[in-house]
């Protein structure tokens, strides 16, 4: 059952942003042993260099913060794309999964980015969120090269999809 997700786009650092920012942080110290280290400017998130987006479960009332999801500009060349952009932040709470809130984000993160003139998303994802390589093979994107902070790292995959 797909419910609606209102998406809003919001600051790097507002709250809402930040309480999910430190929940996946969380989730990623589960997984792995500790948090994405990779470098992160606020500023990058910001139009027009990027976008930050929370998701709120309009089902709820009042509507609650559920998913992130983010963009910022990319020097990564891939698939022939010219003019990229690198999704970060992506993150659904756990008890909000399994409800398409991460494909609605992931779709408004493509719009947003094909609307600002990118032809091109990349991402790098770690090989212990299964979830997610599964949620972004199924959404068309493919292998690329590793690149960025964790390029050389055993568990980090890279992908990429042309939105134009």
């Amino acid at each position: 059952m797909q419910a609606f997700l209102d998406l809003r786009p919001v600051g790097y650092l507002h709250p809402d942003a930040a309480s999910l920012v430190a929940r996946v942080q969380e989730e990623y110290v589960e997984r792995y042993g500790s948090p994405d280290e990779s470098p992160v400017d606020p500023a990058g998130f910001e139009l027009p260099e990027g976008i930050f987006l929370v998701g709120y479960d309009a089902g709820a009332a009042p509507a609650v913060p559920v998913a992130t999801g983010a963009w910022r500009r990319s020097p990564v060349r891939a698939l022939g794309g010219v003019d990229a952009v690198e999704v970060k932040r992506m993150f659904v709470l756990a008890e909000h999964r399994g409800r398409g809130f991460a494909r609605a984000v992931l779709a408004a993160l493509e719009a947003t980015a094909r609307a600002a003139g990118h032809d091109l998303v990349v991402l790098e994802t770690g090989l212990r969120q299964p979830e997610a390589i599964g949620l972004y093979l199924s959404a068309g994107y493919e292998e690329i090269p590793g690149f960025g902070y964790y390029q050389d790292a055993p568990l980090s995959r890279c992908f990429g999809k042309r939105i134009r």
